[in-house]
């Protein structure tokens, strides 16, 4: 697909996700808009390795609230294509503790940026589900073979992070399925990489795990649970390759999930990233702490066929440039840990 010229919209591009997107579409030529909130995104996420911002801050940065329709139709105006990735997500802490808050947002957000989409022609939109709104009677069963698409229903999401997910994932394809837009929806396993929340408040399971190396011992090096929950993680870049080929391979193809057939426990995170620390850190852990679904991994075969699409950056790669990023970052933001 050639991007050179194209008018982008990344919604949520100056988050995990969205600031890496960013960066591969401008160099790829793409003329590039990002609306965020930054309730997670930062700006600095949006700079280059030199410290120039990968796009002009002034005119195509939209600092808004995307739960208000006239700030959607105003992020959509003159774009041709949109890259929908904002949303309200945390890490299970906080997911868990404001379920009807995370809920409405992201329903809100979800709803208002696709009519808008609509109503302005856009030529395609890309969303972006999450593969924890799979049933939690699956993702707790120790014995499930590797999840596929159509093990989404019957839905029972464990969160209403999930569940606006699933809502997202549905209002979505009816878009799709009546002509209104032409859509792509990929369903992410667990997403890490450079450029990620590393706040105490917010941060997920990775980034956490390395703040806490970083800082030790000014910070306890502490598991939620026993740390034998298990995830599918997929490094960022290679989400990255997923959404660019998924706009131009897998619109009006249903949901595709994005991870890896691999499951890794937290506590196999926690001893990589102690290792890459070269630190004596001594685990300990939290039985009181939420921790989330016990585990899934992917078949990602559909991914492969419609998009020929494969992870490229494997776990321990991933890891270490993850803490070598995280490691410069808290150096040059350490109120980030307050």
């Amino acid at each position: 697909m050639n991007w050179n010229g194209l008018n982008v919209l990344v919604t949520g591009g100056s988050g995990h996700i969205g600031s890496n997107l960013v960066e591969r579409l401008v160099n790829e030529g793409a003329k590039v808009r990002v609306a965020d909130n930054l309730w997670r995104g930062k700006k600095e996420y949006l700079l280059d390795n030199n410290g120039k911002p990968l796009i002009d801050m002034e005119k195509s940065f939209f600092h808004m609230d995307l739960t208000e329709m006239k700030n959607c139709e105003k992020a959509v105006d003159g774009m041709d294509v949109v890259f929908h990735l904002a949303d309200i997500v945390a890490g299970i802490d906080f997911v868990f503790g404001n379920e009807a808050y995370v809920y409405r947002q992201n329903v809100l957000i979800n709803s208002n940026m696709f009519a808008a989409s609509h109503k302005a022609k856009l030529e395609k939109l890309s969303y972006v589900g999450a593969a924890c709104a799979y049933p939690l009677e699956k993702q707790n069963d120790p014995n499930h073979p590797l999840f596929k698409e159509e093990d989404m229903y019957p839905a029972h999401p464990e969160s209403s992070y999930g569940w606006g997910k699933l809502m997202g994932e549905y209002e979505c394809e009816l878009y799709s399925r009546t002509g209104m837009l032409d859509a792509s929806i990929l369903r992410l396993h667990n997403v890490y990489g450079p450029k990620t929340d590393l706040s105490p408040q917010k941060s997920q399971v990775i980034p956490a795990t390395i703040r806490k190396a970083i800082r030790h011992p000014d910070e306890e090096f502490i598991i939620w649970g026993n740390g034998e929950q298990n995830r599918a993680f997929i490094y960022v870049t290679d989400v990255v390759d997923a959404l660019m080929l998924a706009m131009e391979k897998g619109i009006n193809k249903g949901p595709i999930q994005i991870g890896n057939e691999t499951k890794t426990t937290i506590n196999e995170i926690a001893d990589k990233v102690i290792q890459i620390s070269e630190k004596n850190i001594e685990k300990k852990y939290d039985l009181t702490k939420p921790i989330g679904d016990l585990g899934r991994a992917a078949d990602c075969s559909l991914a492969d066929e419609v998009l020929g699409w494969e992870p490229k950056v494997n776990l321990d790669e991933g890891l270490r440039m993850t803490y070598e990023w995280a490691e410069q970052f808290l150096k040059s933001y350490p109120d980030i840990c307050k």
